[in-house]
């Protein structure tokens, strides 16, 4: 088939209801390796999935992050969280990602670092899979598992940078999600609990054997959310502070191992 006019992909994806339907026209089109894969590509968009899952990649930190359908995409709003990594420990030798999806985090951390040790976690296997075509290149290690049950004990008071993008959307607030993530994200990487804590609390409490002295955890978490998860950190034996950034409406809880 001809190629496909940057005006007439745009047209289709602005009728669908696509709000930025020019740029996504543009990363379509560039992504796409022959005129019936954009064409594809666009029926697949119009019909409602995800730009990221179409394209098969979604933009963080200036890298190309793989993606792929039933993993959560990384949010650009996420990248607050390794900024404010990259500055509290700018030499960290040690990394965990954990909660890590896709691997973003940990992908952009490694990529920003000199020669860290960077370890991934995950307890759902495709997140896991998807992880290693991320992070492997950066020589990365990814685990299978319950949180810290994944890692090995030789990380134990080691890590400089505990990264966890733990899910934190209230269970009786996830039937309002954007259909994107309702529909096609895995609901563990979504629903945290009643207040949307749970797992928040539960790496926070495990989070200070792991760390090594000076080393901080990170969470995102949300405005509402936030003065709890600061207490949370803070009776987990942590000296805690928030950063927030108005630009990309996130909260970011950073706790830092003094013992």
């Amino acid at each position: 088939m001809p190629p496909l006019s940057m005006s007439s992909v745009a047209s289709a994806l602005r009728s669908a209801g696509c709000v930025f339907a020019e740029d996504e026209a543009e990363l379509i089109l560039a992504t796409a390796r022959t005129p019936d894969e954009a064409a594809a590509m666009l029926d697949r968009r119009v019909a409602g999935l995800p730009l990221e899952l179409v394209l098969g990649w979604a933009g963080f930190r200036g890298l190309r992050i793989t993606v792929e359908p039933g993993v959560f995409v990384p949010r650009r709003r996420t990248e607050f969280l390794v900024e404010q990594a990259l500055a509290a420990a700018p030499a960290a030798s040690v990394v965990v990602d954990l909660c890590c999806g896709s691997g973003a985090v940990g992908a952009a951390l490694a990529a920003s670092l000199d020669h860290a040790e960077l370890h991934a976690a995950d307890m759902d296997p495709a997140a896991a899979r998807c992880a290693r075509r991320n992070v492997g290149p950066l020589g990365g290690h990814v685990h299978v598992g319950d949180l810290f049950a994944a890692l090995p004990d030789t990380l134990l008071g080691r890590v400089d940078i505990l990264a966890a993008n733990v899910p934190y959307v209230p269970t009786g607030e996830v039937p309002l999600l954007p259909s994107e993530a309702r529909d096609h994200e895995p609901l563990v990487a979504l629903d945290g609990g009643a207040d949307g804590l749970d797992v928040l609390r539960r790496v926070a409490a495990g989070a200070p054997s792991w760390l090594a002295p000076g080393g901080r955890l990170l969470i995102e978490t949300s405005e509402r959310q936030a003065p709890l998860a600061v207490e949370t950190f803070r009776r987990s034996g942590l000296s805690t502070r928030l950063a927030v950034s108005d630009e990309w409406d996130a909260h970011v809880v950073i706790g830092t191992n003094t013992s």
